[in-house]
């Protein structure tokens, strides 16, 4: 689709190949298919237009499930971030001047084209990351959403949000996203960046940066002012150069923990904010007077969701010793029942793992934690002889010594331990480097309100896990990052006072 600042234009067909044979396969046929497109090559999202990169070199981004390429995809380099860099930097001029309620009638409108463009959303998240459509369609789409209507609502208040400061925006902010929830952390940066009036360069992981140049043809159709969102696909060269640019003035990294300490360390001696979330290897605690079965689906969601690939996963679980034999039966029965396979069908629970090296990484710590002598149970379950695939993997008998335990696996991993007390498990849940989220099932509000003040983490889920609201602030401590994305909370990052 082209635009005009008032008018959309639609582009011949000939520039696009349609998906709208997947969605006669798996699920109900869209309104129009004529609007769920891909094109086969993606340039960059340069001051408003689609420019390609300087280099003149493409990349492919491939469909996980298949191993087979979808679209090339334009390798930015350091020349092209600093055009974006210095776009923005144009458009902050005029935009952080914008009416705040100018600025909310554009982010509102960025909402509602996702949300009538859910499907085509959905199915491109999907084809790209590996994960399962449902989860595309229920959760990653509709937050994504929920995320912009929220932070527009801000956009006016912000007086509010920080009462007698007088905040004020900070310029150009440098994001960069990963490849778990590509959508969903887009609109996590974008959105409040927006809303309080700073202008925004987005870098895009390279293994799945379709949906957020989908939503760079948003952008551009809703009139949003040039410059204001750019988009720079590319890889770590890519991604380092935008930290280091002297024009931005605020990093935003969602990804791993030594590449968020890389940053810490190019930015230390500049006067640039930064927040950080970073991994995560969380504890899933189960006490005896917890509703076993619902805890169960707990567990269940907890790490095979998304494949394990969440950096709050629940990849520790905690069951107190006198139910221990209970949970874990039912666990493996209900294991039993997941389907591994095409991500595309609806039926599916557990999709594709992301790429090649993510699978090849945790095939490393499923042998590992054989080595290290854990009790490994795997259903049989068949899985796609195509594509990236893993089945859902139980380690019971593991210590605090093992390293499945205490290194991130990011994958549909989970480990177990027993304990007898609250002090134990307390000790062995905050034995680890990382500090993002934990979940707790007790049907004692005062044991769940004693171990939130006790556990070592940013989020503690009670009697649920995995539940995210845009107004509800998210981020960890110790190596799992600093700083919150979410909620009021999540505007501080983008002002000075």
């Amino acid at each position: 689709m082209a635009t005009t600042k008032n008018k959309i234009v639609k582009k011949s067909a000939p520039q696009v190949s349609s998906v709208k044979s997947v969605f006669q396969n798996y699920a109900p046929a869209p309104e129009s298919s004529d609007h769920i497109q891909l094109k086969s090559q993606y340039d960059l999202f340069i001051n408003g237009k689609f420019v390609k990169p300087l280099s003149k070199e493409y990349y492919d981004t491939i469909n996980p499930a298949t191993g087979k390429k979808i679209a090339s995809v334009a390798k930015g380099n350091e020349k092209d971030i600093d055009a974006a860099v210095k776009s923005a930097n144009k458009a902050f001029e005029t935009w952080s001047k914008t009416a705040p309620k100018e600025r909310a009638k554009y982010i509102y409108r960025i909402a509602r084209m996702i949300q009538e463009r859910a499907r085509e959303f959905a199915v491109i998240e999907t084809m790209n990351g590996g994960k399962s459509i449902r989860e595309s369609r229920d959760i990653d789409v509709p937050l994504a959403a929920n995320h912009f209507f929220y932070y527009a609502g801000w956009a006016d208040k912000l007086e509010y949000a920080f009462p007698n400061r007088n905040p004020k925006p900070i310029g150009v902010a440098g994001q960069i996203i990963p490849w778990n929830f590509p959508l969903l952390m887009a609109a996590w940066k974008i959105a409040p960046a927006l809303a309080t009036g700073n202008t925004v360069v987005l870098k895009p992981a390279e293994t799945t940066p379709l949906t957020a140049l989908k939503l760079a043809e948003i952008i551009q159709e809703s009139g949003l002012p040039d410059g204001v969102v750019n988009i720079v696909t590319g890889f770590g060269d890519c991604g380092a150069a935008l930290v280091n640019h002297p024009q931005v003035n605020k990093i935003a990294f969602t990804g791993s923990t030594p590449v968020g300490k890389y940053i810490q360390k190019a930015i230390a001696g500049t006067s640039k904010k930064v927040t950080l979330e970073l991994g995560g290897k969380a504890a899933n605690i189960i006490f005896d007077d917890a509703p076993i079965d619902q805890a169960v689906e707990g567990i269940v969601n907890g790490i095979f969701f998304n494949q394990g690939h969440v950096c709050c996963a629940g990849s520790r679980l905690f069951i107190q010793e006198n139910v221990a034999e209970k949970v874990i039966k039912k666990l493996k029965e209900r294991m039993k029942t997941l389907i591994v396979g095409d991500p595309m069908d609806k039926n599916t629970d557990i999709g594709a793992i992301n790429s090649q090296a993510q699978l090849d990484k945790i095939n490393h710590y499923i042998k590992l934690g054989q080595k290290e002598g854990a009790e490994i149970f795997q259903p049989e379950c068949s899985i796609p002889s195509h594509g990236f695939f893993c089945k859902p993997t139980l380690f019971i008998g593991t210590s605090q010594s093992h390293r499945i335990v205490q290194e991130e696996i990011f994958g549909p991993v989970l480990t177990i331990q027993t304990f007898r007390t609250i002090e134990e498990v307390i000790e062995k849940a905050n034995n680890i480097p990382y500090g993002l989220s934990a979940g707790v099932w007790t049907d004692k509000g005062s044991k769940i309100f004693n171990l939130t003040s006790k556990l070592r983490v940013g989020v503690v889920w009670a009697n649920t896990y995995n539940k995210f609201d845009p107004t509800s602030p998210f981020g960890g401590y110790k190596e799992s990052g600093f700083g919150r994305e979410g909620g009021v909370h999540g505007l501080l990052p983008y002002v000075k006072f």
